[in-house]
């Protein structure tokens, strides 16, 4: 039930309350409320209520309805902002993920999308910074595999050469593979061309 597991055990420790106290409070036993915590059980969903007003909290907050309608926001962030890309409408992107990230500032997905938008427009210095913040924080693999191998060709194109050639060795067996990459950044290629390879990378067209 999205994260009221966790939000359980949050509300509960914000109120310095033990498992066996809410147990009293709505007349279970305390496994129940570990099962709940442990997420291998839910509470029913007559006890929402009470259990909300027990954390003097509301139903939502408790469920975890703010953090899926955040997602849900950053999903049409994302939408808005690869619409404009479709149309190469890069400057328009740019704003969009520049406006999200006041409201977002540590969000890896708005971060890697301005550094997306940037190394399309050639802003290579900000989108390697950018690059280089994101990727720890993020948790999505197929994004963090398109940035990595974006940040390769970045790093060619300052003549970084043996930082990209570095990265490039260290990228698994899938698309954006080093058997690919490698010879890429490691031979002496015009700039334009690890341009093209940047854009089929991020907009998954052919260079």
């Amino acid at each position: 039930m999205l994260h009221l597991a966790e939000n359980l055990r949050k509300y509960r420790l914000e109120k310095d309350l033990t498992q066996e106290d809410v147990a009293d409070y709505l007349n279970i036993t305390p496994q129940s409320v570990s099962k709940w915590e442990r997420g291998e059980t839910y509470p029913d969903i007559t006890l929402l209520p009470a259990l909300a007003n027990i954390f003097e909290t509301s139903i939502d907050l408790l469920i975890g309805m703010d953090e899926v309608r955040s997602a849900e926001a950053r999903l049409k962030i994302h939408a808005k902002a690869h619409d404009h890309l479709k149309r190469n409408q890069f400057d328009m992107a740019e704003m969009v993920y520049r406006d999200a990230l006041l409201i977002y500032p540590n969000k890896p997905g708005m971060i890697l999308g301005l550094a997306s938008v940037l190394a399309l427009q050639g802003q290579s210095e900000e989108a390697i910074e950018l690059t280089e913040k994101g990727l720890p924080l993020s948790l999505n693999e197929k994004q963090k595999a398109t940035m990595r191998a974006t940040l390769c060709f970045l790093y060619a194109k300052i003549g970084q050469t043996d930082r990209a050639k570095k990265l490039a060795s260290e990228l698994p067996h899938t698309r954006e593979s080093r058997e690919v990459i490698y010879p890429l950044v490691a031979s002496d290629n015009h700039p334009d061309l690890f341009d093209d390879n940047i854009k089929a990378i991020i907009l998954g067209e052919d260079a």
